[in-house]
Parts: C-alpha cells; sequence; structure tokens
C-alpha cells in the first residue's frame, strides 16, 4: 500500500507570532505599560489587559526580556503592520554590495591588462568592490611568479581609485587579490 503526500502540509503550519498579545502573555505579574490615551507606567498586568479591552484594542507585549516587560496598547493588525513597513525600509536602505571579478592567465598580454585595468577602475568608481584572479591551467602553475607580478602590477595601476585588501595569495589553481573602494574625500 502506497502512502499518498499530504499536499496539505502549508495550510496546517500556523505562521508563529512574534509578539506575545492579550491573554498570551503569561508568567508575569507587573508590567509597564506605554501607548496613546493610558496612563503611563508600572501595573499589574490584569489592569493593563482591563484597560486594552476598554479601549478596544489589544495589549502586545513588546519587549519581553525587560524587567517588567513592556507592554503596548494598539491595534495588533495595524502594529503588525507598521514593523513590516520598517523592515522592509531597513532592508531597502542596506547597503549592497557587488563584487566584480576579473580573469587573467599568467601570459595575458599588455593590452588586455590595460583593457581589464580600465574596467576594474570603473568599477571602483562605481563604489563595487573587484576581485582580481590569475587562473593557472595544467602546467602554467610553474609561473606562479608571473602570474603574484601581474596581481601587483594591477594593484598599483588601481592606487587612486581602490586599495588592495590583502597581498595576493594562491588558493588551489588561482591568485587573487581583493580591492576596495577608496571613501571619497569631502
Amino acid at each position: 500500500m502506497a502512502l499518498r503526500p499530504n499536499n496539505n502540509f502549508r495550510n496546517n503550519r500556523r505562521e508563529e507570532e512574534p509578539y506575545r498579545i492579550n491573554g498570551l502573555i503569561k508568567g508575569v505579574q507587573n508590567v509597564r505599560l506605554v501607548g496613546e490615551n493610558v496612563e503611563q507606567g508600572i501595573m499589574d498586568i490584569k489592569l493593563a489587559l482591563a484597560i486594552a479591552v476598554q479601549q478596544g484594542l489589544d495589549l502586545v507585549e513588546i519587549s519581553p526580556k525587560a524587567d517588567p516587560p513592556v507592554c503596548r496598547v494598539t491595534d495588533y493588525a495595524k502594529f503588525k503592520y507598521e514593523q513590516k513597513k520598517k523592515q522592509k525600509e531597513i532592508k531597502a536602505n542596506a547597503a549592497k554590495t557587488v563584487l566584480k571579478e576579473i580573469r587573467f592567465s599568467p601570459n595575458t598580454d599588455d593590452h588586455d591588462f590595460a583593457f581589464k585595468l580600465k574596467h576594474a577602475i570603473n568599477f571602483l568608481k562605481e563604489g563595487a568592490k573587484v576581485k582580481a584572479y590569475v587562473h593557472f591551467v595544467g602546467r602554467s602553475i610553474v609561473f606562479k611568479e608571473r602570474g603574484e607580478i601581474l596581481l601587483l602590477n594591477f594593484a598599483k595601476g588601481l592606487e587612486e581609485v581602490g586599495k588592495a585588501d590583502e597581498l595576493p595569495r594562491l588558493e588551489g589553481k588561482r591568485m587573487s587579490i581583493m580591492f576596495s573602494p577608496k571613501e571619497k574625500k569631502k
């Protein structure tokens, strides 16, 4: 007899609420009450619940780790909406770091080097980080010195717009170096 998968597993799970509200606030005698149109201060949990019910609002535990826990008298749906809105705003304002990679071989020609250097300068001016690496294929690993010299010359070419985060280092068949954009002088 084959078991049929339960396709309703998503519907059976309830999303866990991040805050405790009303009767779910347990294990405390006193709370610090805050909110609009309420007398702020430390009071008994039952009194705080009564004040919330009287106003037709919810008692939301904002800071459970505080002593005593902080509770706000507010409309819970509106409170959750505002919290989500704040989280989205924080996420949107967070700086997104872009990483651009530039690949060389140990036998990269001068023209190719200059072309890639020009691109790296543009990337750093835009505020992106640049990772330059020399990829050693087959027996070209013998020319490690060439790869290191190439990356050091690359670093010298980028001195004005970026700074090297570290010296070139060999990881397997790749020798790489990272560059961060320099802060603009105000």
